[in-house]
């Protein structure tokens, strides 16, 4: 079967598969396997790739499209997802919603619309456990509805982890309002993924430029430098955090950053093992940031061990990442834990699947 027919395909199970489950959500009923390389090299765990369920697309599209100059991102289904994951090797993807997630229109929406992420997210992974899993998102900086879909999310719905942004209007993960949810998180070892977004202060600084382009970068720093000084990363050492795009900025500013907290007594008592220490025990995926310069500055500052494999889909085609990562030199084995090893470490009920 030629790429234009399976596409054809697959995009008709998209539109016309759904059916009425959780809550009236309806989405694509694709059975697929993971394709089988001839170069012996197994599937990719993408921790970066992102749903749109219509629900949720359907209350947030207008905010999606001031966000992503992307027109292909509100056409998004299951199936699409599957074909591309055939298409460059991608064995498992972990499903998680897009900016704005789950923080959008006052506590009530953001309630309405994590419950719409998590109980789609829960049934794709319960449907094809060895291609999906989810990122459960919650409704912070509501505290206490956050904390009830957080038990919400691992106790009935089994997520993979929690999907949390770099800031929210303008305050930023370390603020000591949200202690209580991070709390809950360490005391469950839970995988945290941190996904840049536009920080209030910084939209539409320069006109006609994408907030995605620079600020998005530069938020991660400014969660982690968070984290940081509001003692997060040092009082919730069992929470497994994942920030993406190489890191953003921070591989960069690292060593200034940690210049900082050293020369200031309360930042240094904040992070007393040494802010770089604590850098080099986060986590961070690949996706869209490829490229030598960021891939180099991001291995100057972390073991391979800390790196995954993610592709942006499908605010970004995955060649985006793909072409950058295949030309940039690496021992196969290391290759490999960064393609899977190590996300099949963190979340391991997927390290059989490939």
């Amino acid at each position: 079967m030629d790429l234009y027919s399976r596409r054809s395909i697959l995009t008709q199970l998209g539109a016309v598969g759904a059916g009425t489950v959780v809550a009236g959500l309806g989405f694509p009923q694709v059975s697929a396997a993971p394709m089988q390389r001839t170069d012996g090299r197994a599937g990719r765990i993408d921790v970066h790739h992102h749903m749109l369920p219509p629900a949720y697309s359907a209350l947030i599209a207008d905010r999606i499209r001031q966000i992503t100059p992307n027109p292909l991102v509100l056409e998004w289904t299951l199936a699409r997802s599957i074909e591309a994951m055939d298409r460059y090797n991608i064995a498992t993807s972990i499903l998680s919603l897009p900016i704005p997630g789950a923080w959008h229109g006052g506590a009530a929406m953001s309630s309405k619309l994590a419950r719409i992420g998590n109980e789609f997210g829960a049934k794709v992974a319960a449907d094809h456990r060895a291609r999906f899993g989810f990122f459960a998102s919650v409704p912070l900086p509501d505290v206490k509805s956050s904390l009830a879909e957080i038990a919400y999310a691992f106790d009935t719905l089994h997520a993979d982890g929690i999907a949390l942004q770099t800031s929210y209007d303008n305050r930023w993960p370390g603020d000591q309002a949200f202690a209580p949810v991070f709390d809950e998180l360490n005391r469950r070892k839970a995988v945290v993924f941190v996904h840049p977004t536009e920080p209030v202060c910084c939209a539409g600084l320069i006109p006609g430029v994408t907030s995605s382009m620079a600020e998005f970068l530069f938020d991660t720093t400014r969660a982690v430098i968070s984290l940081l000084a509001g003692g997060t990363l040092t009082r919730c050492p069992d929470i497994r955090f994942i920030f993406c795009h190489s890191g953003g900025t921070l591989p960069v500013l690292a060593h200034r950053i940690a210049a900082g907290f050293q020369a200031q007594p309360h930042l240094k008592a904040a992070a007393p093992n040494g802010a770089i220490a604590e850098l080099r025990r986060l986590h961070y995926e690949v996706a869209n940031a490829t490229n030598p310069s960021s891939l180099a500055a991001l291995m100057n500052l972390v073991p391979s061990s800390q790196i995954m494999w993610g592709s942006d889909y499908p605010y970004r085609d995955v060649s985006a990442t793909v072409d950058g990562w295949e030309q940039y030199r690496l021992e196969d084995a290391v290759r490999q834990d960064i393609e899977r090893g190590n996300a099949g470490r963190l979340l391991p009920r997927f390290a059989g699947n490939l």
